[in-house]
């Protein structure tokens, strides 16, 4: 009973200091290809890390697609690695969290799995994994960058200031003063009206502005968008492709083909994304949950 006692005392400081760890840190990298694999994606492996990741309150990003922060500094971030110890019946994987000085700061328990298509073998055993990183219930927390100094007076030496000296301080001080004075009356006064102001806007237009018969349709489902040359490919929880976007000369606004040979466009509007597309005579106006 006591041993007992003594290693769940261990097994929750353990993960009461991983926890404490990985708060810090902003994003986690998914690499698009994991080392134990020959091609990108396989098995679909980088879409659902990416997936459980960002389940579970994290910023994840492809290693391929980094944000700006995070190519300034490498160490806001942790790169999850997938290990591999596959037997001929059993697929055993593990997953590590390293910083940037490739330093591992968390190994999950081995997840595993007997299904033997590949992809669903390799889906159920990440996800068993992934459970011990799920329990750590994460919060990014920034680390502290004040940093404490401590002073010692041992062996100072106190030296009294010349009374002229002082006096050529206060003449630079009062100099300095007027220069300063000076430099914010040349400060250029920013005009707040609304006739100074100049905003355009990147939202399409529609072409027909007596075109106003069209059907709005929401769809809840999150979907993930994996980044694929010239455009992206969005793929649900399953996870299955459900629609590639192409880049277009516009921002923010794609040529869009479904799975299901359906063809048409993808804008954001506002803070939303539009799936544009006929079906049959109707125009339809689709609202999409896209996770970038």
């Amino acid at each position: 009973m006591k041993n007992i006692i003594v290693s769940l005392f261990f097994i929750f400081s353990y993960y009461g200091m991983s926890q404490s760890k990985i708060n810090n840190y902003k994003y986690i990298i998914v690499p698009a290809k994991f080392e134990a694999f020959k091609s990108e994606n396989q098995y679909l492996t980088s879409t659902l890390m990416k997936q459980l990741f960002v389940e579970n309150g994290f910023t994840a990003v492809y290693d391929n697609d980094l944000p700006e922060e995070l190519m300034v500094d490498r160490c806001k971030g942790l790169l999850v690695r997938l290990l591999d110890d596959s037997s001929l019946f059993t697929t055993k994987v593990k997953l590590s969290l390293t910083d940037c000085a490739n330093k591992e700061v968390f190994i999950t328990g081995e997840g595993r799995s007997k299904e033997k298509e590949y992809r669903a073998a390799y889906s159920e055993a990440i996800k068993n994994s992934f459970k011990d990183i799920a329990n750590l219930n994460y919060a990014y927390t920034p680390k502290d960058k004040d940093s404490r100094v401590s002073i010692s007076f041992k062996d100072d030496v106190v030296r009294l200031q010349d009374p002229a000296e002082k006096d050529k301080d206060i003449r630079f001080e009062d100099a300095a003063q007027h220069q300063s004075e000076t430099n914010q009356q040349k400060v250029v006064q920013q005009k707040a009206t609304l006739e100074e102001q100049y905003f355009k806007s990147m939202e399409p237009v529609s072409a027909d502005p007596a075109l106003h018969h069209v059907k709005l349709i929401k769809d809840t489902a999150v979907l993930y968008a994996q980044k694929i040359p010239n455009g992206y490919q969005l793929v649900d929880s399953t996870p299955k492709i459900t629609m590639k976007l192409y880049h277009t000369s516009l921002m923010n606004f794609y040529i869009a083909k479904t799975e299901q040979q359906v063809d048409g466009i993808v804008y954001k509007k506002g803070e939303k994304w539009i799936f544009e597309y006929y079906q049959e005579e109707e125009l339809i106006n689709k609202e999409l949950n896209i996770k970038f």
